[in-house]
């Protein structure tokens, strides 16, 4: 599969065609007592000085007593350069002038936003609105 890198921030705000994923997830500590269950599902792990966070399911954080606000994942599918600028910014200043938080994943062909729950069709719309903005997808 090819996929063309966008590198320009104007360009990757109006192609990211933001894109709400199904699931609720937590970001929780990883433990001994936890890590062969909760890594075994984890969609993205982060390793601290602290120690080893994880997003994983809200219904599996639940079974092993991992409370927390829970989130909702929108990928924008516009496969921007790592080394591309401005994109989280845009999307992060967009969103926190709506009082939404954000948590940024930034993996290899897309960004992942994970924003509250409860905010997650109001993120849509501030994010599809940004990137109409921007000049519309093309």
């Amino acid at each position: 599969m090819t996929h063309k890198t966008v590198v320009e921030r104007d360009a990757m705000v109006a192609n990211m065609a933001p894109s709400l994923v199904t699931g609720i997830w937590r970001i929780v500590r990883i433990e001994p007592a936890n890590a062969a269950t909760l890594l075994g599902e984890a969609i993205a792990t982060f390793r601290e000085t602290e120690g080893v966070s994880a997003i994983v399911p809200a219904g599996l954080a639940d079974e092993c007593g991992q409370t927390g606000p829970d989130f909702c994942q929108i990928t924008l599918q516009v496969h921007s350069d790592l080394e591309g600028v401005g994109l989280t910014a845009a999307v992060s200043g967009a969103l926190a002038d709506q009082g939404i938080a954000c948590n940024v994943v930034a993996a290899f062909y897309h960004d992942h936003i994970f924003v509250p729950a409860s905010d997650a069709d109001r993120a849509m719309e501030v994010l599809n609105q940004l990137s109409s903005t921007a000049g519309g997808r093309s």
